[in-house]
């Protein structure tokens, strides 16, 4: 990577972009046979990197800053995690500053996991995350 070593001029020409405007072009994903099919960008990017983060166990991967992913709940309790897991899903999310919040949370319990649904609301648009999994026993 080469660096400039002269001083650099903002000229009235610069141009600012809003965040909107960013490429979001990446790798769509195939979380059931682990594979990359192509690729997605803009909200159909969004809706994977959301179901990313809360899918990847945070602390865990050398990859990833102490900020990134979910802090998972397993070993603990059903009253634990009805008060702790929408704290820590909703911190998870808006690591990302492409999130600007999360609404329609919703928590149920099934035996051994709690499914989670919600609204995330983005630059790109609101996107709906239906009924994600979360074991905790």
């Amino acid at each position: 990577m080469v660096l400039p070593v002269e001083n650099i001029t903002v000229t009235e020409d610069f141009e600012v972009i809003s965040e909107a405007q960013l490429p979001t072009r990446t790798y769509k994903l195939d979380f059931e046979r682990g594979r990359c099919t192509g690729f997605i960008d803009r909200k159909t990017a969004m809706e994977q990197a959301i179901l990313k983060v809360i899918r990847t166990k945070r602390f865990a991967h050398l990859i990833y800053s102490d900020n990134y992913g979910f802090q998972d709940m397993i070993g603990r309790d059903r009253l634990f995690v009805r008060g702790e897991l929408p704290r820590r899903i909703k911190e998870a999310l808006l690591q990302d500053e492409r999130i600007t919040a999360i609404e329609n949370f919703r928590l149920d319990f099934e035996k051994d996991e709690a499914y989670v649904s919600l609204t995330a609301v983005t630059i790109y648009g609101d996107v709906d995350v239906l009924r994600e999994a979360i074991p905790f026993v």
